[in-house]
C-alpha cells in the first residue's frame, strides 16, 4: 500500500461520489471515469465497481443525490417564503451550488432512468415544483392544468439555469444568478 493512502474509508460511498462531483466540476460527466475516481479516493481500481456496478450505476446514485438535494432546497424556499419566484430563484441557486448533480440529473442517458429509488427522488422534487406552483394568487387548479403550469415553471428556471451555466447569457445580466435570475424570471413569474 502506497504511504499516505488509506487502507480503508469510513464511507467509501460517499468518498467515491465526492470525488465524482470534483471530477464532473473540471470536466464534464462524459469524461468520468471509475478508474479516476479510485484514484482520487485513494482506493483500488476495483472499488467503484464493487460499490456501483459501472458508471451509469455510479451516475444514478449521484443523479438521485441531486433530486433529494433539489428537492429540499425548493422545499425549505417554499417554506421560508411562499413565494413561485423565491423557489424560481432556489432552482437556479441549487443548480449554480450543485453543478455537478445538476449536469447528471437531465442527461438521462448517462444513468439508469427506470431505477426506483431514481424515479422517487425525481417525483419528489416535481411534487416541489407544484407545490411552488400551487402558492400563486391565482392557482391553476388541478390536473391538466396544474400540470402544464409546472412544466411552464420548470422551463422557464432550468432554461435560466442552464443558459447560465453555458455562458450563454449576456454580460449585462450582472454576475450573480440568483440575483439575474430574480429580475429576469421576476418579468414571468406573477406572484403574490
Amino acid at each position: 500500500m502506497a504511504a499516505g493512502r488509506p487502507y480503508h474509508h469510513g464511507d467509501l460511498q460517499r468518498a467515491l461520489l465526492a470525488a465524482a462531483v470534483d471530477a464532473i466540476g473540471e470536466s464534464g460527466p462524459t469524461a468520468l471515469s471509475l478508474r479516476d475516481l479510485a484514484r482520487r479516493a485513494g482506493v483500488s481500481h476495483a472499488a467503484p465497481t464493487h460499490h456501483f456496478g459501472d458508471k451509469a450505476g455510479l451516475l444514478t446514485v449521484l443523479a438521485t443525490q441531486g433530486f433529494h438535494l433539489l428537492a429540499d432546497d425548493l422545499a425549505r424556499v417554499r417554506k421560508e417564503t411562499g413565494s413561485l419566484l423565491e423557489i424560481g430563484v432556489g432552482y437556479v441557486r441549487f443548480a449554480f451550488q450543485h453543478r455537478a448533480h445538476f449536469e447528471v440529473m437531465f442527461r438521462p442517458e448517462l444513468y439508469r432512468r427506470d431505477d426506483p429509488l431514481l424515479l422517487a427522488a425525481k417525483n419528489r422534487a416535481n411534487d416541489e415544483l407544484q407545490a411552488g406552483v400551487a402558492t400563486l394568487a391565482e392557482p391553476p387548479g388541478e390536473g391538466q392544468d396544474a400540470r402544464r403550469a409546472g412544466l411552464a415553471a420548470w422551463s422557464i428556471v432550468h432554461g435560466f439555469a442552464t443558459l447560465w451555466l453555458s455562458g450563454a447569457l449576456p454580460p449585462d445580466v450582472g454576475e450573480d444568478p440568483a440575483s439575474a435570475s430574480r429580475v429576469i424570471i421576476g418579468r414571468l413569474f406573477h406572484t403574490s
